[in-house]
């Protein structure tokens, strides 16, 4: 148990500061990005309105040069003076027919005239007047007859938009291996009260479960004098009886302090006929079954082996089987299936209820002493640890156990 609380502890905050961390990459990159683009559409909106070309850099008379700490002209009229050396464009104008009329790549080495005019061609057709084609940034203009394309190069921003994502989440990756490590030296420390709280309550079940069994047993042989001296007596058969029931959850605890902790290493295993424990298990239920109006269905496949500890195994097949003969109601159905899904051995037992169980209560039912309104009342003589017990054994054979909730029924099922 402890070492799965550790393992949960580390899971959840190595997916919470993994998700911060994607956020933050994601939030980052799209907003750089989102700049690469404004500065793109930026430039090709005063190279539309200029006709291809860079407006006059000289300022109006009487008007100082602006300084734009020499980023270019991306905003209004500010524009460096080495913007236009810069900055890799070409533009293409085409009649409405599709044909070239104009062809300038006098600004740009890496496109010749034919890729222009495909590029063009292709830009035209489509129903987009801006977007991109590989790393050129476009912007298409119709003005009468003509259609003025402009295509950007924008890929040295996107190259530096995409090493900065690299570079990002490596760093991230970095961080997280960082803090994985330190998570993981940590989490020892931080679970460590809960630990030793779990230890000492684990410790006290089984010394209080010892100690309990000494005066139980003085109790029930004094009760076996007083019932040879006074035959009859409903009191001496009223302390027997409740003698009886403090001795069976004496014992209840005590394996649940043993099996809760689900170590592998305290299971014995041997090869054993399953489906024969099975068989055996519910024929020694069909008595208590038929006496309180309930019947017994069966569905299991024959010949079906299984490696593990025996006695733990049949444990958990009596478990199941009183648990559903001591809730379901009078006349209810109980099922009984065992059969193998791949490598997995798979057992359930399902019972009829009165009305239909919420999903927290399947949650919950097999956490120690619960019991659901409905279908677990202390009128059964329960305790409401056998089901927490089923959980420990099936957990030492590296197994799951859980519960599910049909129409006024439910099946527990364990996959060995």
């Amino acid at each position: 148990m402890i070492g799965r609380l550790r393992r949960k502890f580390i899971v959840i905050s190595m997916l919470s500061v993994t998700l911060v961390l994607a956020l933050l990459i994601a939030a980052i990159n799209i907003l750089n990005y989102r700049e690469v683009v404004s500065d793109a559409d930026s430039i090709l909106e005063m190279l539309t309105i200029n006709e291809g070309s860079f407006p006059d850099e000289e300022p109006p008379e009487g008007r100082p040069p602006e300084d734009n700490g020499g980023r270019g002209g991306r905003r209004g009229d500010r524009m460096s003076p080495e913007m236009k050396y810069e900055t890799r464009y070409f533009k293409i104008v085409l009649d409405n027919d599709g044909n070239v009329l104009v062809i300038d790549t006098g600004r740009i080495a890496a496109v010749d005239s034919s890729e222009a005019a495909d590029l063009a061609r292709e830009v035209f057709s489509g129903s987009k007047t801006s977007g991109f084609k590989g790393d050129y940034r476009f912007k298409k203009t119709a003005d009468g007859g003509e259609t003025l394309i402009i295509f950007y190069d924008c890929g040295r921003s996107l190259d530096n938009a995409r090493s900065f994502l690299g570079i990002s989440i490596v760093i991230s990756l970095i961080g997280l291996l960082v803090f994985f490590a330190l998570i993981a030296i940590s989490s020892k420390a931080v679970i460590m009260p809960a630990a030793e709280a779990y230890d000492k309550q684990k410790r006290f079940i089984t010394d209080a479960g010892h100690e309990l069994k000494t005066p139980l047993a003085v109790i029930n042989a004094d009760c076996d004098v007083l019932e040879m001296e006074s035959e009859n007596n409903e009191w001496v058969t009223d302390i027997r009886k409740q003698t009886e029931r403090l001795t069976s959850l004496t014992n209840s605890l005590i394996m649940l302090a043993k099996t809760e902790e689900g170590s592998k290493t305290d299971v014995v295993k041997i090869d054993f006929p399953l489906s024969d424990i099975m068989s055996e298990e519910t024929e020694s239920f069909r008595g208590p079954a038929k006496a309180s109006g309930k019947t017994i269905e069966t569905a299991i496949t024959p010949d079906i082996s299984y490696y593990g500890d025996q006695k733990a195994v049949t444990q958990l097949i009596s478990i199941l089987l009183d648990n559903a003969v001591k809730y379901s109601p009078e006349g209810g159905v109980i099922r009984v299936s065992l059969n193998k899904s791949g490598s997995k051995t798979v057992l359930s037992v399902s019972n009829d209820t009165e009305g239909t169980l919420t999903k927290e209560n399947t949650d919950r039912m097999f956490d120690r002493f619960y019991r659901t309104d409905g279908s677990r009342n202390s009128e059964t003589g329960g305790y409401g640890i056998g089901l927490s017990i089923a959980k420990g054994i099936t957990e030492a054979h590296g197994g799951k156990i859980y519960a599910s909730a049909g129409n006024n029924s439910i099946t527990v099922t364990a996959e060995l």
